[in-house]
């Protein structure tokens, strides 16, 4: 079955920190590039991180220093590590896998962050 499948949210401290997981299934994991995307309540999804194949890294501003994406192709999963959260990342955060005309979601891990 083509999936992914997101894990490790949660409700967490600010200041606290939390490592998301993003399984893939059913692909060739390691041609895709792989994203994190999270959507807060009345907002927009947005762009949170980017992996590509070739392992370069993007980050948005708001994840820049804080937030750190990796991908191990062995176990066909990627990992989004949160540090320094605040509430204002409260969302709930996506993986995106992208190659060619193929592209994935997973249903989405919840992350809340209480002041």
């Amino acid at each position: 079955q083509v999936q992914l499948v997101e894990s490790g949210g949660g409700l967490v401290q600010a200041g606290g920190s939390l490592r998301l997981s993003c399984v893939a299934s059913g692909i060739i994991f390691r041609i895709y590039d792989l994203s994190w995307y999270r959507q807060a309540p009345g907002k927009q999804r947005e762009l949170v991180a980017t992996i590509t194949d070739t392992d370069t890294i993007y980050y948005a501003d708001s994840a820049k220093g804080r937030f750190t994406v990796s991908r191990d192709n062995r176990k066909d999963t990627g990992y989004l590590h949160l540090a320094s959260l605040t509430p204002e990342d409260t969302a709930v955060y996506y993986c995106h896998a992208n190659y060619s005309t193929s592209k994935l979601w997973g249903p989405g891990t919840q992350v809340t962050v209480s002041s």
